[in-house]
């Protein structure tokens, strides 16, 4: 019988999984961490490893596993797997395409609201007992005011179909335009420079990769439209934190909206980090972004939440369902059903 390790899962999302690849006769152990701090006993009899967001798994985790044949991602982003080094052992992997299109473009339309209509501040002032007022908190209206879209795939287009609901004029930017999906949603391709410099909001949904690296950075604060909020539901390290903090500091960013950031694994335990800080496991952290992201969190122009976008009851299943699939697919059938690309 093939024996399964399941990382970083608890609950019923454990229960869940758990449960229907016993169904599929397969042996399933669930470790609560992640792969780099559980506690296994035997990395030698685990024929797959089921992994969420965030520890990596890195050459040296892959080489503990001697039988591996199989790593599948519970999730849409894979760069925290080495998938070169997992590919020269002949390692299959699978990944989670899509789970919560919808889920999180909601959730960034949320971000937005909170944002143009300053409800934290609002709901703030209230829980704090400062008053019934809303001297202050005067917002500006999403109708007629152009949206930006960094990456208009599956995310990015549910986005656009919102945004247009608030009658919003939109425009997009996307290494693979689609004109028959622009046409068909009413939104303009554009390129990068000219989303930036025309945006009264900008959203990012691309995936985490060399080229989407810091895509917005320092150099991009000299072309965007003084004031712009900036949105981000993708990956921490498109945007650079330092310009980031620059932009909001010097006014050119009117706001920003961030439920990811970079080094968001250290901000998770950073008792923890301090503690190991002579190890090998800080290595390769950066300090000074760190240090950005907690004045991140003190600007009264910036709402920060914890990588929560795709935290619904319905797009988690939808995860383990694509999860079991990948998983029963490749021991079935020699393939998984969704392979990394």
């Amino acid at each position: 019988m093939k024996t399964i390790a399941l990382f970083q899962i608890s609950g019923w999302e454990a229960d869940y999984l758990k449960k229907k690849l016993e169904t599929a006769r397969l042996s399933v152990d669930v470790f609560g961490e992640g792969v780099d701090k559980a506690s296994v006993s035997d990395y030698g009899r685990y024929d797959a490893l089921s992994v969420f967001v965030g520890p990596q798994v890195s050459k040296e985790i892959i080489d503990k596993f001697s039988n591996l044949k199989l790593i599948t991602a519970r999730s849409t982003g894979f760069d925290h797997v080495d998938v070169v080094y997992a590919r020269s052992k002949n390692i299959a992997l699978g990944y989670v395409p899509n789970y919560g299109e919808n889920t999180v473009a909601e959730f960034a339309m949320g971000l937005i609201l909170t944002l143009t209509r300053k409800l934290y501040l609002g709901i703030d002032r209230i829980k704090e007992g400062e008053g019934f007022s809303f001297e202050g908190l005067e917002g500006f209206d999403l109708k007629e005011k152009t949206l930006g879209v960094v990456g208009a795939g599956r995310i990015g287009r549910h986005v656009i179909k919102m945004a247009k609901g608030f009658d919003m004029r939109v425009i997009a930017y996307d290494r693979n335009p689609k004109p028959e999906i622009a046409q068909e949603l009413g939104f303009e391709y554009v390129s990068y420079d000219d989303l930036l410099k025309q945006s009264d909001i900008i959203t990012f949904h691309v995936f985490y990769a060399p080229e989407t690296h810091h895509i917005f950075n320092k150099s991009s604060l000299d072309k965007v439209k003084k004031g712009a909020l900036i949105i981000n539901t993708a990956r921490g390290p498109v945007i650079e934190t330092e310009a980031l903090v620059l932009g909001l500091k010097k006014g050119i960013i009117g706001g920003a909206g961030l439920d990811v950031l970079e080094e968001e694994g250290v901000l998770k335990d950073e008792q923890g980090y301090w503690m190991r800080g002579a190890n090998d496991d800080a290595k390769g952290v950066n300090m000074k972004t760190l240090l950005e992201n907690h004045i991140l969190f003190k600007m009264p122009n910036v709402v920060v939440t914890p990588h929560n976008a795709f935290n619904t009851r319905e797009a988690k299943t939808r995860i383990l369902d694509t999860d079991i699939a990948n998983i029963a697919s490749f021991f079935e059938k020699g393939a998984v059903q969704y392979p990394i690309p």
